[in-house]
């Protein structure tokens, strides 16, 4: 397509957070009316599934300037009373040892958010027309040439545009059709989480903290929270010895774990632990696995990817949906920076170029955080095989790595950056 007088053709795979919030900052951040943007999830239904998530204020900025305010009402997310995003306390002793905090967010909208990732992801239906998400397509290949991309789905169909987005998580299938030896790594943990309605907890834990709070323990840690809407969420994550292939064959994402085993593993935890497990109704288990930063994140001029696609970090941090959320709004600065002006067209050469600008805004951010990730994973097999003494784990809790930069990320100042950048280069030829 050389000429804007038919719509760009956009193929997003993936109908999740990182699917949806794209599909939304394409249509409205850049502002281009001739779009046609179809959404291909694998999913059967697109239903209020999963465990809790949480943004941060770089996700709660990128909401508000995507239009979805349905989301960032106290009923839908939970906001800690204190205004402290994070309290960090002693597996035993219950005291609180750190704490995280916000640096530059006045407004408490803003701060650190938890949801029931089903909220979160039905807050977002609520912006993309229905009759643009397809269900029941699950990708068996991926195709680009110069002048179109393919997805091909297992049923038998097949889908045609001119770009591709890949938001179809860490696993995902369009990431892989471009680069087939990807390989994710198991950080050896696994992740016990449960969400609940929160009356399960009235009343029956003396001095329950109203914020969110995570324990450290030796080797093991704790969270708990509310959530939006009346939901509470526990979060254990323990050790697995195992190796990666061992864990893929014994535990699959979101199955059903034994509530049983998550009270015997904290069983000596202090008591506000030992009774939140006690009153956690059934778990599901997520191991954890990690991928190496991507070299590149444009194939063939005209596919790109999103969220754990483009950034497999195992949910460090509890970063995973703002970053998902702040690529999509480069995504759309990028297209709206490329495609604006009336004399610009569809080429490839710019679509490239749209593509371009929004790798090299957001590849380098994070490849900081994927860098932090592999290097704590590397260190945790000589950490805990001294079965450290108290000292050390507080030492290492006060320790913990400053993600201000991540969680106060302005991906707009750093966007424009990119742009003045090249800009400036262009201007020296």
């Amino acid at each position: 397509m050389t000429v804007n007088s038919e719509p760009l053709r956009v193929l997003i795979a993936g109908a999740g957070i990182a699917g949806l919030a794209t599909a939304i900052s394409l249509t409205r951040i850049s502002t281009l009316p001739k779009l046609d943007i179809q959404l291909y999830e694998q999913a059967p239904e697109l239903l209020e599934i999963g465990a809790s998530i949480a943004l941060s204020p770089n996700g709660m900025r990128t909401l508000e300037k995507l239009g979805v305010h349905n989301a960032l009402t106290d009923e839908i997310g939970f906001r800690g009373p204190s205004g402290i995003p994070q309290i960090f306390r002693h597996w035993k002793t219950d005291q609180v040892v750190s704490i995280d905090t916000h640096t530059n967010v006045p407004n408490p909208r803003h701060h650190t958010t938890r949801f029931h990732r089903g909220h979160l992801h039905s807050a977002l239906c609520e912006h993309v027309p229905r009759e643009s998400i397809h269900l029941g397509k699950r990708i068996a290949r991926t195709e680009v040439d110069q002048d179109s991309v393919s997805l091909y789905f297992e049923d038998g169909s097949s889908a045609h545009g001119d770009i591709l987005i890949g938001a179809d998580g860490i696993r995902s299938s369009v990431r892989q059709s471009f680069i087939p030896d990807y390989k994710l790594r198991f950080s050896g943990k696994v992740f016990m989480r449960a969400t609940f309605d929160a009356s399960l907890l009235e009343g029956k834990i003396p001095d329950l903290p109203a914020d969110s709070i995570h324990w450290w323990g030796p080797k093991d840690n704790f969270f708990a929270s509310r959530l939006g809407k009346d939901q509470y969420t526990t979060v254990g994550a323990y050790d697995d010895p195992r190796s990666a292939g061992e864990v893929e064959k014994s535990i699959s994402w979101d199955q059903f774990g034994s509530v049983e085993f998550l009270r015997e593993r904290y069983t000596d935890w202090n008591p506000t632990v030992k009774a939140l497990t006690e009153l956690t109704p059934s778990t599901h288990l997520y191991p954890n696995f990690v991928g190496d930063a991507l070299p590149n994140w444009v194939f063939g001029s005209r596919v790109t990817l999103v969220g754990d696609a483009a950034h497999a970090h195992g949910g460090a941090f509890a970063a995973g949906g703002s970053l998902a959320l702040d690529d999509s709004l480069a995504l759309g600065l990028a297209f709206k920076e490329v495609f604006s002006s009336s004399k610009a067209t569809f080429s490839p050469e710019n679509i490239n170029k749209a593509l371009g600008l929004y790798s090299q805004t957001r590849q380098p951010h994070t490849a900081r955080l994927l860098g932090i990730v592999h290097s704590q994973i590397d260190k945790k097999g000589t950490i805990f095989a001294t079965h450290e003494e108290d000292a050390a784990l507080v030492a290492r809790m006060t320790g913990r790595p400053n993600t201000e930069w991540l969680s106060e990320h302005d991906v707009e100042t750093a966007f424009t950056a990119v742009v003045e950048q090249l800009e400036g280069a262009q201007r020296q030829l």
